[in-house]
């Protein structure tokens, strides 16, 4: 479930380096959601502003970061959880897009709260599962 290198390029762009280069994968994966929950909230601020480029970026770089998150997905030894995830994940880049060109911030606040609780799932994870990952 950890191709980090894409995921840690992704996250360059928002998070400390010097965290980056000392986080375990486990870590990195907890940046990739709080960098894109971030972006997501950055993007709302902007279209109540008025801001159409900043929310543009924003949420491009919000559906980036899902998508590396998506492609981090082991298919074949994930089971039903990745297949799930992967749909997921799919789900959010589609629900990004629509409520962007709508102008619908309950789609962005729908998509935040997806990625909250996954987020809780993954911080939850016992620390003898991350070591053994």
């Amino acid at each position: 479930m950890y191709a980090m290198r894409r995921e840690l390029n992704q996250y360059r762009q928002a998070g400390p380096i010097a965290e980056i280069a000392v986080a375990d994968p486990h870590r990195l994966t907890q940046m990739l959601f709080e960098g894109a929950l971030e972006r997501i909230a950055v993007a709302r601020g902007a279209m109540m502003q008025g801001n159409v480029p900043l929310k543009g970026q924003k949420i491009g770089q919000a559906m980036d970061i899902i998508n590396e998150l998506r492609g981090s997905l082991d298919l074949e030894r994930g089971g039903e959880l990745a297949a799930n995830l992967d749909a997921l994940y799919d789900y959010m880049t589609r629900r990004l897009v629509a409520g962007n060109a709508r102008n619908e911030p309950e789609a962005w606040e729908e998509i935040s709260t997806l990625l909250r609780e996954i987020k809780a799932g993954w911080d939850a994870l016992p620390e003898q599962m991350r070591k053994a990952s």
